[in-house]
């Protein structure tokens, strides 16, 4: 799933970690980074997020529960 303008970027990984099962975040070059663990966060705040805002990202969630929490997310902000 696509997800786009990600303006708060630490509720953004809150939504991450009250997932239940795996979130990766797929980069352009087809690597897939685990989002649930904290050392690949701090690495992806500083080199994806660091202009404050992500105009788009690719995300893998394994659990059906976890896509429906990250579509709410993106339409509602929760």
């Amino acid at each position: 799933m696509k997800v786009q303008n990600i303006t708060d970027v630490e509720k953004f990984f809150k939504v991450i970690e009250q997932c239940k099962g795996t979130v990766e975040l797929v980069s352009t070059e087809g690597d897939r980074i685990n989002l649930k663990s904290k050392l690949s966060q701090y690495l992806s705040m500083a080199t994806i997020f660091s202009n404050g805002i992500i105009n788009e990202l690719e995300l893998v969630a394994h659990e059906p529960e976890d896509m429906e929490r990250l579509i709410k997310y993106m339409y509602q902000g929760e």
